[in-house]
């Protein structure tokens, strides 16, 4: 009787939070975003040129459309090709209402499920990278802020999502997964153009709110409580990096058998121990080299971030082979995919939108693609942070390797880079291997302490 009156407690606890979490985080404020017109922006190791007479550009979240419309016969850069790019990105944001968490009476990650979001976000560029390529756009991205609204509240999605539930016809070929009905009848998709469309929605798919979604907070949740965290906690960008690689490694979608990740041990990374997950044999049986997600965990200063690492995270996000940056302000993480002078660009989770049924055909996109890109000042950077890799090939990591470690050295003003490149495999340098698994222990013992101290984020500084 005693157990029965406390989960009526937990789940009128849950109700009150997730109400006042949907208040919280449901409406967005107009706020712009200034670019400067005469220096170049990086996103995600592409650079941009908004060149004009004027000196900024102004950024109007969710109300792109008109200010471009004013701008657009003065200037002489790309900026139509900067906004497709950064709305084709996956965004990834607090959700409501979603099936139960397991152990849990939640059904919000409103107010503590951020850096497990900035990490989806991270994870899913990494995928967009090995399945559509980096020259990839969402065909509709820059139909994406049409919409009369002037936020983006759980309301709103649900409006959204039953008109164009309400739109779709049982006729409907299933291979046009266009959610601008009208756009997909008349544009004459090739081959090509069907199949990006494709993986486009099963990448969204894997990250979907419910138990089964291979990326989705459930799976992670239940990955992260073998590192002593469970739903409601806060998630540090070095436990979230463990909790994606476990993830990947325990998928069993068969197109997800070509990809791992790697997590740097104590800001090194054993070049023998990511060729080795690149060629380890797949489900198939086929010797072909996996493509590799390396997660680094650093530091970037004490109590503040040191000013000295801008050159280098500048550096980080111009490279053609990063997958953003887990990071963000004390206690409220952002994924940081791009810069501009010394300002970061971010795409923010902080947002509390409905629950999409990713499961169903022809689910709304909207939601998934961020409308609008926000800056940040570098000094404001939380130091803890984890950074993102994409390798296709063993060749293209050890050029990737060697890219970085130029950078590394060139930017260290101390005697200790940042991270580094070692050869050899770790147990060379004495570090305990565990290799063996012990059955539904999905994190070694070593891995288990390991992760207990990167959840206090407690970092060794060089």
């Amino acid at each position: 009787m005693e157990a029965t009156g406390t989960d009526e407690v937990e789940k009128i606890k849950s109700k009150f939070m997730s109400a006042w979490h949907n208040m919280k985080y449901s409406w967005v404020l107009k706020t712009k975003t200034y670019f400067s017109r005469n220096s170049p922006v990086f996103l995600l190791g592409k650079c941009y040129h908004f060149k004009t007479d004027g000196m900024y550009i102004a950024l109007n979240s969710f109300q792109y459309g008109s200010n471009f419309d004013k701008i657009n016969t003065e200037i002489s850069g790309n900026v139509e090709e900067f906004r497709k790019d950064f709305i084709s990105r996956i965004w990834l944001t607090y959700r409501e209402e979603f099936p139960q968490i397991k152990g849990s009476a939640l059904t919000t990650d409103c107010g503590w499920g951020c850096t497990l979001r900035t990490g989806q976000m991270l994870l899913a560029q990494g995928l967009m990278l090995h399945f559509l390529g980096r020259a990839w756009v969402w065909p509709d991205a820059l139909d994406i802020d049409n919409s009369d609204s002037e936020s983006w509240t759980a309301h709103t999605v649900k409006k959204l999502t039953a008109s164009f539930e309400a739109s779709l016809t049982a006729e409907r070929e299933p291979k046009i997964l266009s959610n601008h009905h009208q756009g997909a009848l008349k544009r004459n998709c090739d081959d090509s153009e069907m199949r990006n469309e494709v993986y486009h929605r099963k990448i969204i798919s894997w990250f979907g709110d419910s138990p089964l979604a291979a990326f989705g907070l459930h799976q992670l949740i239940e990955y992260g409580k073998k590192s002593g965290k469970i739903a409601g906690d806060w998630y540090g960008p070095a436990v979230v990096a463990h909790i994606l690689r476990k993830a990947v490694e325990e998928a069993r979608d068969p197109e997800l058998q070509g990809v791992t990740v790697y997590v740097a041990q104590d800001c090194t990374v054993y070049s023998s121990d990511v060729i080795d997950r690149q060629c380890s044999f797949m489900d198939s049986g086929k010797a072909d080299t996996k493509a590799v997600i390396i997660l680094v965990p650093v530091r970037l200063g004490g109590e503040r971030t040191n000013m000295d690492y801008l050159e280098f995270v500048k550096g980080i996000l111009s490279l053609e082979y990063c997958v953003g940056i887990i990071g963000g302000k004390p206690k409220q993480s952002y994924y940081f995919a791009g810069f501009q002078d010394d300002s970061l660009i971010y795409m923010d989770p902080h947002y509390c939108q409905s629950f999409v049924d990713v499961s169903i055909k022809d689910f709304p996109l909207e939601s998934f693609h961020c409308p609008s890109p926000k800056k940040m000042s570098f000094k404001k950077m939380d130091p803890s942070c984890t950074i993102g890799f994409y390798c296709r090939t063993v060749q293209d990591f050890e050029k990737a390797s060697e890219e970085i470690t130029k950078m590394l050295k060139s930017s260290s003003k101390e005697k200790y880079p940042l991270f580094t490149f070692v050869k050899g495999h770790s147990k060379d340098y004495d570090f305990a291997s565990s290799p063996v698994h012990e059955e539904n222990d999905l994190f070694s013992e070593d891995e288990k302490k390991r992760l207990k101290r990167f959840s206090a984020e407690e970092f060794v500084l060089l």
